[in-house]
This record gives structure tokens, sequence and C-alpha cells, in this order.
């Protein structure tokens, strides 16, 4: 049975969310364009658009450089985010929230300042983090090459080793597979809290306090891109060493993620980029850091999409994120129970019965991805289709390609159903038979 539809956030009705939303505006268009791709990038509300346009109007300035009154009031709305941003992720002081690009980028902070550490550089508080040859980076099948490929260049540049965490037939893993690969030699573990591919939901604490008890030596690091965005998360309570999100992904700009670390963990790392505004001394020779975030913060910062971006928080916050989580779980649900009944089409991740995040991800037995998209696409449904940055993941499921639709606050139940309707088509469109039950 197709769970009933909720066309509610919290106190908040659908139809008065996507009012919000520019891109939801009325088209005059009798069906308008599902969108169901918001794991990759998310629509943006009014607040943040005017948040972002308010700062540039009247509040442009350098930020920390200077003494004007102009750069004062920059500065304050730029360390103003800081803060919304550490409230948001339950970091335990404002400077544990480090600006990046994105969450690629953040991710390779951590990865690039470990391989520094472990050539020499950032002297005795870095050696911490050094690696030697036969040191272990535990990673899952299951991660984006963005939490992949900077651990391959980690341990390409340290003699460490990269071992995996297989998943099962679903694409899924658990603590206890996890546990199975610690040793005494793992130094890293890093691992997604939400798969962007299964839909797969980790419980992170539990991993955490695994990896603790097995080998307390090992730094733990989160993608949190699937999570920040859409339900609760408390980085300082996980117990955590870094985590890392994207701006885009929850409803803000583009061009800013944000580096989540322990403050005395950042305060010993070395900054993976250097230069204007990250130090206290500099000789010809030589360069001592700031603290963190500055040390880790070089040059022209992204204070407009800060503001954007603490705008977002803001906005999800008034929804409160259990609501969020239950709307877009409800969306997974519907889809799921939906996609089930239709031949020919593969759910991977957790099955009908078993909680996933809010996205889904199919293969049609037949039928490439990229063929599937297109045929949505022409139905008015937006999707994301390839191997969504998790080759890894797709090999060992014995695919090349999945088809995602992906939900948001904005999402409604209705959107749901076009896309399980329009799926039922696919292979009947093909000339592979009859695509429903």
């Amino acid at each position: 049975m197709i769970p009933t539809a909720t066309e509610r956030v919290g106190a908040r009705a659908i139809d008065d969310i996507r009012n919000d939303f520019p891109a939801f505006a009325a088209s005059g268009d009798a069906r308008p364009t599902a969108y169901l791709d918001s794991a990759a990038t998310a629509q943006r509300p009014t607040a943040v658009l005017d948040a972002e346009r308010d700062y540039l109007e009247h509040d442009l300035a350098a930020v920390h450089r200077g003494a004007s009154a102009a750069t004062g009031r920059s500065t304050t709305r730029f360390e103003e985010a800081r803060a919304d941003l550490a409230r948001f992720v339950g970091a335990a002081d404002d400077r544990e929230i480090v600006w990046a690009q994105n969450a690629t980028d953040a991710l390779n902070m951590v990865a690039l300042g470990i391989a520094d550490a472990s050539a020499g550089i950032g002297g005795a508080d870095a050696s911490r983090f050094a690696l030697q040859p036969g040191d272990e980076i535990v990673l899952t099948e299951a991660e984006h090459h963005a939490n992949l490929l900077p651990w391959q260049r980690v341990a390409q540049r340290t003699g460490a080793r990269l071992v995996p965490v297989k998943v099962d037939e679903q694409g899924c893993w658990s603590v206890d597979d996890l546990v199975a690969v610690l040793t005494p030699r793992t130094r890293v573990v890093a691992f997604a809290e939400i798969s962007n591919v299964t839909g797969l939901i980790v419980p992170v604490a539990d991993v955490v306090a695994a990896v603790r008890a097995r080998a307390p030596q090992a730094l733990v690091v989160l993608d949190a891109c699937q999570s920040v965005p859409h339900r609760p998360v408390d980085f300082a309570g996980y117990d955590v060493d870094f985590a890392a999100f994207s701006g885009h992904k929850m409803l803000g700009p583009n061009g800013i993620g944000v580096l989540y670390g322990r403050a005395e963990l950042l305060d010993a790392l070395p900054p993976a980029r250097t230069g204007g505004s990250t130090i206290t001394r500099v000789t010809f020779e030589t360069a001592e850091f700031l603290p963190a975030p500055q040390r880790f913060e070089a040059g022209t910062q992204p204070v407009s999409q800060a503001i954007g971006l603490a705008a977002a928080v803001r906005y999800l916050e008034g929804m409160g994120m259990d609501a969020v989580a239950a709307h877009e779980d409800a969306f997974a649900e519907r889809v799921v129970e939906g996609v089930a009944g239709i031949p020919g089409v593969r759910i991977v991740g957790p099955q009908a019965g078993h909680a996933r995040a809010g996205l889904v991800s199919v293969a049609v037995d037949g039928v490439h991805a990229h063929d599937v998209g297109q045929f949505l696409d022409d139905a008015g449904l937006v999707v994301r289709v390839g191997h969504h940055c998790a080759q890894p993941l797709h090999r060992a499921l014995g695919l090349t390609a999945t088809t995602r639709a992906s939900a948001h606050v904005y999402t409604t139940a209705e959107e749901a159903d076009r896309f399980v309707a329009a799926l039922g088509e696919v292979r009947t469109f093909f000339g592979l038979g009859t695509g429903a039950a």
C-alpha cells in the first residue's frame, strides 16, 4: 500500500512553502516541471536570494582587513553567519566552522593537511596526523568520489593503504562490516552519513563509538552532504573529528561549503592553502599561522555566499529539521512502495519497509539510465542520471549507472507519483514489454 501523502512540513503547507521559491512560480503550464534533483543542487528560497542581495547592496566590504566602519559591518555579518552554521550543526564553538569552496574542497583540506603533516610540515603539533607506510585509511565502497580521491592521493604520498568496507547486493553496509576491517594500523575512517546513491542512513554515533573502541588512534571524517540539508545533525554529539557539507544542497548559494573540525585538531592541522589573512608572522623564509578558522581561510572570502547560507539555515530552522526529515522520508517511502510494483525496475539501497533518506535510485532492465533520464525529462521530470560520482559503488552493484529522484522541502506527493507512473512506462516505450503490473 502506498503511504498517505504528507502535504505539510511541520506547520507549513507545501503550497505555501513552494511560494517561497521563485523557481516554482506559476508558469501557466498545465503540468509544470517536477524538480526531483535536490540531492545534486537544491532550489533557493527568496529569503536566501534577498539576504545575499541585501549584503551586496548595503554592506559589501573586505572582511578582517582594515579599520573602517564598513569593514566592521561586513566582518560582523560574516562572523554572524559562521555562528549560525555552528549552531545548526552542533559545533561546540564558532571557530570549529571553516569556510570552503564546497564539500569537496573541505574534504581536500583535511586530506592535504594530513599529507603535509606526514611530510613533516607543521611541526610537533601536526605530528599527530602523520601517516607511515602500512597505516590504513578505511573507506566504504559507497563513498562519493569527493571522499575517495583525496584519500587515494594521501595514500600515494604516504605509503598508507586504502582499506574498503564492502557493500552488500543492495549497496548497503553496517557497523559490523566496518568493525571487521579495523586494526591497530587504522589511522583514518571516512564515510558518508547518507549515501547519495542508496539513501542509506548511517548511525554515525554508533560508528564513531565502534571506531573509538577498536581503533582509538583513528581520525573519523564524515561526509555530511546529504544529511545536513535534510535532517538534524549534531557533530559534537556524534564525536566526529571532521565533517564536510555544501551550501548548494541546502537551499544556499553555490561556491561555499563548510569544514567542521574539533578546535584542537584544526589548530594543529597544516593549512592546505596559504596566503593572506592566515598568518601571525611572516619572514622571507618562514610563516606562523593563526588558530582556526582563519588559518584555513586564505585570500578573499565568500562573504555574500556565507550570508546567504546562514539565511538558508534560518529558513530550515523555521520549519524544524525533524519535520523536514519526516517529509522527505515519506517521499522516499512513497516512491519505493510504488516502484516495487513495476516489473523490470530495480531499487538500489534499502528496500520497502526499511528506513532511507529522501532519495531513490533505480536501474531499469534493458534501458540505460541516460535514456531513462531523457524519457523522464520529456515527461517533465528533472532527475539525475549516471554514476553519481560513485563508480566503485555502481561497480559493486553490477551497474554502470542509475536514475535518481530526490526530494527537499518543496517536493510534493504528486511529483512522487508522477515519477513512479513515468517509470512504469519506460520499458514499454523502448519496446521491452509491459512496464507496469
